[in-house]
């Protein structure tokens, strides 16, 4: 496999920089954007402290026995909060389901803001006393970072800075604490994440206990992606492809299987997928638009297309 390698960038560069390393800043990552659709970032805001503790606290959870997790799962959630067992996730367009079991923390409002009625609590697992405690930290802090890099975004699509700001206030942002169990037999086809998009503005990927991520690129070869330790990885979602017209790339991804020595191992992995709130209109930006970039995309909202895909996951009937 050729050895390429997503952009690399510091986002203390952004945050703290005069405006020529702002500038640098958003071009690069605007252009590793349009290019890969993913980047890695350090100086991100997420302590070393803080992602240990959370990972530890979601091996804890995934150990518990399964009859425990189950009397978290909540069906008529559809997926979007507590635990979603093996197997009931399908990537789009396929009929073989991923091999993983997750967790999803979700939006707190704690604002008085009316969209709460629009979300469902957070389940608590009362077994593990931090562990949803440390997942409310984790989610806090991913999601000042989302607004940060999305300003940045902003900057490069030549729009305001604070555009996506209201857009994005007590947004449906999720964080999902994903176990990949050991391969006990042959997969038969199905791999730990099949091919696909991700569905919100941008997803924040807080490292992962080993490799398997691979993106395709315009070439359409599957590249390896792997992260220092320091670093994030953050991808673009399908809303913001749509509401740029393809400018920004929702690169199809997929997480393989080890080889057939590993099989014994678990893989754990916890993105957080940030949402705008429901009403955000993903109509792509007229100033994607061109003779030579014709609109690709019927008018739609953040909620309408979240609600589509829930269903093509197999979480919703």
């Amino acid at each position: 496999m050729k050895k390429e390698t997503i952009p690399s960038l510091d986002l203390n560069n952004f945050t703290n920089g005069d405006q020529q390393s702002r500038q640098k800043f958003f071009k690069t990552l605007g252009k590793g954007f349009e290019e890969y659709g993913f980047v890695a970032i350090k100086n991100h805001g997420l302590t070393e402290e803080l992602t240990s503790e959370l990972y530890e606290q979601v091996k804890l959870f995934f150990n518990l026995n399964l009859d425990i997790k189950k009397q978290y799962e909540r069906p008529e959630l559809n997926g979007q909060r507590g635990y979603i067992s093996f197997g009931r996730e399908t990537a789009k367009g396929f009929k073989k389901h991923d091999l993983k079991e997750f967790w999803h923390f979700g939006q707190e409002v704690i604002d008085g803001d009316p969209i709460s009625k629009e979300y469902e609590k957070n389940v608590i697992c009362s077994e593990l006393p931090e562990f949803n405690k440390i997942g409310r930290k984790v989610y806090q802090s991913l999601e000042e970072t989302g607004k940060t890099i999305l300003k940045a975004i902003a900057l490069h699509l030549n729009l305001d800075e604070n555009y996506f700001e209201n857009k994005v206030h007590n947004g449906n942002s999720i964080l999902r604490a994903i176990h990949y169990p050991p391969i006990t037999k042959k997969p038969e086809g199905s791999v730990r994440a099949a091919a696909h998009g991700d569905i919100n503005l941008i997803t924040l990927l807080m490292g992962a206990s080993n490799s398997g991520l691979q993106i395709l690129n315009k070439k359409n070869e599957w590249i390896s992606v792997t992260a220092l330790p320091e670093q994030i990885v953050v991808n673009i979602g399908d809303m913001l492809a749509r509401l740029t017209n393809n400018k920004l790339c929702s690169s199809v991804h997929r997480v393989i299987n080890p080889p057939k020595e590993l099989w014994g191992t678990s893989r754990f992995s916890i993105p957080f997928f940030m949402h705008p709130r429901s009403e955000m209109s993903l109509n792509c930006l007229e100033s994607c638009i061109s003779k030579q970039n014709p609109k690709n995309y019927t008018d739609t909202t953040a909620g309408e297309f979240l609600e589509e895909r829930i269903r093509e996951l197999g979480l919703k009937k």
